[in-house]
């Protein structure tokens, strides 16, 4: 009985949410790992995926309407916590599934992994959920706390967005990132070209439509992309659309050398390469095997000629290159990642106000370390992946205060994002095109002060 469970999706979903909740498995890589190690079907891998990501996108709504339900939570094991809220997602969310079928098969996992206690129990909460009905979520009188519940979003990270950009579009962006994300690609210009990819893609089965935030990517649907001949060629690279903003942000010179200071896995390192000619990027992790990723990203996407990737800390980056050496200079700074919450829904519940405000010091302090390897007159762009105004804006104003060398720019991109708003910086949120949330800063480095 127990080997009839062993690639049941219903159950390694089960499994899976008990690592990433009690061990802090990152969802997207622990999932990859399980449809590989358990050779799922494509559409076992999906209902894995889709109950995985569900349960975590919904957890804090999910509780809520469990709690009612469970005397005691603190007796209740987490693999039984995670099967209840597994029953609970895809009665609510999922409309291809008959509720009995979930019973059935919650039931039966509840009777393979537990005992008669477990069985037992499991089925006295959903037949009672079924005569009872789910509490109302109107009777939340709060109404930060209501939307904290209903999209799912820890209270202090509603309250700081609501603080920052207002009820209303705080609302949205919560809204908007509990929806699944677009596949997207970067064409690789160094060997491919647009109009050629998109009729492969075209030609391979996919849906292929140009992105409105990036003339580099395409959002793509109705396909696996890393089996395509195009990823096994390296002629495209997948990244998010804003991912590629930074890189797109800048004026690369074909000859330039540019420093990519906190450049792991490579992918904007990559990007920068396949702009140049024989100019150079320098990258830099301060992880010896992140690195060894770097150059093996390097010479999948056919620059490894244009990139020289080193094991530093950002933050000793003056003690190793001598000043005015790099012509730019970009810092895709380490962050909260509260930007990614589409693709790593786990992150709302890991990261604290405390936590942000921890990076914005190693933020300013790496931008201040490498600010005096530029030369005058280049630029220094700073990204993050993350929408909360202490790791952005405030990170750059408190640079800017120590260094009157620096003055910030208007950011602009090829597709004019946003072109009219006041702000020099540009911040994307994950519902202004439905792609992650991204910062990005233009300083640039004066002749005269």
């Amino acid at each position: 009985m127990v080997n009839k469970l062993k690639n049941d999706p219903r159950t390694l979903a089960v499994e899976l949410l008990v690592k990433v909740e009690k061990n802090g498995a990152y969802s997207n890589l622990a999932l990859d790992q399980t449809i590989k190690k358990h050779g799922l079907s494509k559409r076992d891998a999906h209902l894995l995926t889709n109950i995985v990501y569900g349960v975590i996108q919904h957890k804090l709504t999910l509780e809520y309407y469990l709690r009612p339900f469970i005397k005691d939570p603190k007796k209740v094991t987490p693999w039984v916590k995670q099967l209840l809220l597994t029953a609970l997602y895809q009665q609510i969310y999922l409309d291809n599934i008959p509720k009995r079928a979930i019973f059935n098969e919650t039931i039966e996992i509840a009777k393979v992994k537990g005992h008669a206690g477990i069985r037992k129990f499991v089925t006295g909460i959903l037949h009672a959920l079924d005569r009872q009905g789910l509490p109302d979520l109107k009777e939340i009188k709060d109404p930060l706390k209501y939307l904290s519940i209903k999209t799912s979003t820890p209270k202090w990270l509603v309250e700081a967005l609501q603080a920052e950009v207002g009820l209303k579009k705080t609302e949205q962006i919560l809204d908007s990132v509990n929806q699944p994300p677009h596949q997207t690609v970067r064409i690789n210009k160094k060997v491919a070209n647009k109009e050629e990819i998109m009729t492969r893609l075209h030609q391979a089965g996919f849906e292929v439509e140009e992105s409105p935030v990036t003339p580099e990517a395409l959002r793509l649907t109705g396909g696996f992309i890393p089996a395509t001949e195009a990823f096994a060629k390296g002629q495209i690279i997948v990244q998010d659309e804003s991912a590629m903003l930074a890189v797109d942000s800048m004026e690369i010179l074909p000859n330039a050398l540019i420093l990519d200071a906190c450049a792991a896995p490579g992918g904007k390192t990559t990007q920068l390469a396949a702009e140049m000619t024989t100019g150079k990027v320098v990258s830099l992790d301060i992880h010896a095997h992140k690195v060894k990723l770097i150059e093996q990203n390097a010479k999948r996407a056919h620059v490894a000629e244009n990139v020289e990737a080193k094991q530093l800390d950002a933050r000793k980056a003056a003690e190793v290159f001598a000043p005015e050496t790099f012509d730019q200079i970009l810092v895709d700074a380490p962050c909260s990642g509260l930007g990614l919450l589409r693709r790593k829904p786990e992150v709302k519940y890991e990261k604290s106000l405390t936590d942000s405000k921890n990076l914005h010091r190693i933020q300013v302090e790496i931008l201040d370390k490498v600010a005096q390897t530029l030369k005058v007159g280049g630029t220094l762009t700073y990204s993050t992946c993350t929408i909360l105004t202490t790791e952005n804006q405030a990170t750059v104003d408190e640079f800017l205060e120590k260094h009157p060398e620096f003055e910030q720019v208007k950011t602009k991109t090829k597709n004019n994002l946003k072109k009219d708003r006041n702000e020099l910086g540009l911040t994307i949120y994950p519902d202004d095109h439905l792609s992650d949330g991204f910062f990005i800063a233009t300083l640039k480095k004066r002749t005269e002060v």
